[in-house]
């Protein structure tokens, strides 16, 4: 079957696109529509996708409608780089059932991830994310998953799927291929006893809102750690994300969003991302799809300034630091970036294991990881990766 067999092209009516002189995103990235033919991915760098699906939402029913309502505002965005290989392959439409969208959407983000091309996914509902991680596992490659949300979306048993409820479907799935979940910004209010305790036990990391709001920089080592990103345009406080039915009066702002999918786009790791759960019937004059076209812009922008620091190339450009421990464990090996002072730290677990998760011995830190392992006191990030190695 051909890619293009999964897609509608793309209504240029719907976009609202202007006609000017003046180079916008949507003059500069080459669209699937009715008047032009699927584009070529052999140049292509990023490519959109669309997937009209929320048969699956919890109270949230109408983001299928997402997708040509963000391009409306991304396509007049003005790039700042004159070399943006870009495509937007238009929509996958909904299947007779969900999983027929699911299995179309794993086998486009399959086939560009072989081709070295990035997909952003618009949806729909998140429980498209699901979807996207069995690309990874039908690719044979062990991932960890960054997740913007106000909660863990473990749901209430692990038969069920939904926007809610899909990562213990990706947990429990197998053969799994899941090494770290990340939550970044959940809130507590959101999040029962039993979720914040399987969470420690499996070792994954959490970051609460307000730990987000005090230090943004502490989110960019989780960001830089992950091979997939979905956010939920419900981790964005109301004021500034009304599109949405499950929005809450707190939440991320706008900026630290678009922060963290710059942060996002920088990574030499992350392979693919998705934005879920805008719903426009609930919009206000277009601030959420703005909002969500504005933080595809800074990944766009991250993506461009990418440093090619993963996998570590030429030692020469690293400092490395050693630093001794005094509880019987092995000395920790720290490195920092000459070109971009972003810092990494060495996990060696057992040697069966460091094969086996070859991409993950190298755990993203931060100074003060450095700083805490010079106070004789192990980082959190360190013990977490060292104990799934085990």
């Amino acid at each position: 079957m051909e890619l293009s067999d999964f897609f509608e092209p793309i209504d240029l009516v719907k976009t609202n696109f202007p006609d000017t002189v003046r180079k916008r995103f949507g003059h500069i990235i080459k669209k699937y529509t009715s008047s032009s033919n699927f584009p070529s991915l052999d140049d292509i760098d990023i490519a959109i996708i669309g997937v009209e699906e929320d048969r699956a939402a919890v109270n949230n029913m109408g983001c299928s409608d997402a997708p040509d309502v963000v391009r409306e505002y991304l396509y007049k965005l003005f790039p700042h780089h004159d070399r943006l290989r870009i495509a937007d392959l238009g929509n996958i439409k909904q299947g007779f059932e969900v999983p027929d969208t699911y299995f179309a959407l794993t086998s486009v983000v399959e086939s560009l991830i072989r081709k070295n091309v990035l997909p952003i996914i618009i949806g729909g509902s998140q429980d498209l994310t699901y979807a996207n991680y069995l690309a990874y596992e039908n690719i044979g490659r062990i991932i960890n998953i960054a997740s913007v949300d106000p909660a863990f979306d473990f749901g209430d048993s692990p038969q069920e799927l939904s926007s809610q409820a899909y990562l213990s479907n990706i947990i429990l799935h197998q053969p799994n291929f899941l090494f770290n979940y990340t939550n970044i910004g959940y809130q507590s209010y959101f999040v029962d006893q039993e979720g914040t305790s399987l969470m420690r036990n499996l070792f994954f990391d959490a970051f609460r809102l307000g730990k987000v709001n005090q230090n943004l920089e502490e989110v960019e080592p989780m960001v830089r750690n992950a091979d997939m990103m979905s956010i939920d345009i419900s981790a964005v406080r109301c004021s500034d994300a009304p599109g949405n039915n499950n929005a809450s009066p707190n939440g991320l702002y706008g900026e630290e969003l678009c922060a963290i999918t710059r942060y996002a786009g920088l990574s030499d790791k992350l392979s693919s991302i998705g934005f879920y759960e805008l719903n426009p019937r609930f919009d206000k004059n277009g601030q959420t799809a703005h909002l969500v076209a504005q933080a595809i812009w800074y990944f766009v922008e991250g993506y461009y300034n990418r440093f090619n620091e993963f996998p570590f190339s030429k030692q020469d450009d690293y400092l490395k630091y050693i630093v001794n421990t005094e509880e019987g464990m092995d000395d920790i090996v720290f490195y920092k970036s000459r070109r971009s002072d972003r810092w990494w730290m060495e996990v060696n677990g057992q040697s069966s294991a460091r094969e086996k998760y070859e991409r993950h011995y190298l755990v993203p830190c931060s100074y003060q990881d450095y700083e805490t392992a010079c106070e004789n006191d192990i980082p959190d990030r360190w013990w977490q990766a060292y104990q799934k190695m085990m």
